[in-house]
């Protein structure tokens, strides 16, 4: 499945990387990033919440949801961060929910797209980014590393998400600082938490570490917490939730 949405992500690079000029300009003018990093290093276990409104896994989840009330909620539950979707073709978001979402809180908020050139680093901090998503199994060792560097020129985090043993290597020899481990099979689209339960011994000691997919309850969360992870990422859940802050509320409080 992460072919077709690389290859929609591929017809619509043209325009973004032509104007990457104008991007930068409008980075050096946005406001200052909120660290996103330094908010996932609070004590316990940080929940970034997530806004989407559907997903190639499940189909629609909220096509309708307010991004701004949304996010409202997420931070009066505790929340640490947002995420917020941006791939318009499979998921159904865009930069207009990431501008929406951050307006309303003061929350950091990450940049959730497939990022594969520097231009859309530069457009997500024009957007108010203070964070972007560098998949592993969608670059090569050479890019991961140039867009991270990109990212720090541009002043914004980098979570890089990775799925096997391999990809969690290659996140840290890229140097990585903030890596997420997907519990989510980016080809079959399963899930399994023992995925981010097995390869936290792969991630460095000194990284920000995120479990990303598959938690839905307090449970799920505990089982991230007694892995050692800094944080988890949770969507689906929470924007099902009809309480979403009572929900981070509870995922917080995982011992």
């Amino acid at each position: 499945m992460l072919e077709p949405i690389l290859d929609s992500v591929r017809s619509r690079l043209g325009p973004i990387v032509a104007a990457e000029p104008q991007w930068r300009e409008l980075a050096a003018a946005a406001a200052p990033a909120r660290d996103f990093r330094a908010a996932l290093r609070a004590p316990g276990l940080s929940v970034i919440a997530e806004i989407k409104r559907r997903s190639p896994s499940v189909g629609a989840i909220d096509e309708h949801l307010d991004p701004s009330l949304r996010a409202a909620a997420y931070e009066a539950g505790g929340a640490a961060a947002l995420s917020v979707l941006t791939e318009p073709d499979h998921f159904g978001g865009s930069l207009d929910d990431l501008e929406t979402a951050r307006a309303a809180v003061g929350l950091p908020v990450l940049r959730k797209d497939f990022v594969l050139h520097s231009a859309q680093i530069w457009q997500a901090r024009a957007h108010g980014a203070d964070a972007i998503l560098l998949i592993v199994a969608a670059l090569s060792d050479r890019d991961l590393t140039e867009l991270l560097e990109t990212a720090e020129e541009a002043g914004v985090a980098a979570l890089v998400e990775a799925h096997t043993a391999s990809e969690a290597r290659r996140a840290a020899s890229a140097g990585a600082s903030i890596i997420g481990v997907n519990n989510r099979d980016l080809t079959s689209f399963t899930v399994d938490l023992a995925t981010a339960e097995g390869l936290r011994g792969e991630l460095p000691a000194e990284a920000v570490t995120v479990a990303e997919s598959g938690v839905s309850n307090p449970a799920g969360a505990a089982r991230m917490a007694a892995a050692g992870y800094d944080a988890v990422l949770v969507g689906e859940a929470l924007v099902r939730a009809s309480d979403p802050a009572d929900l981070v509320r509870r995922l917080r409080g995982a011992p």
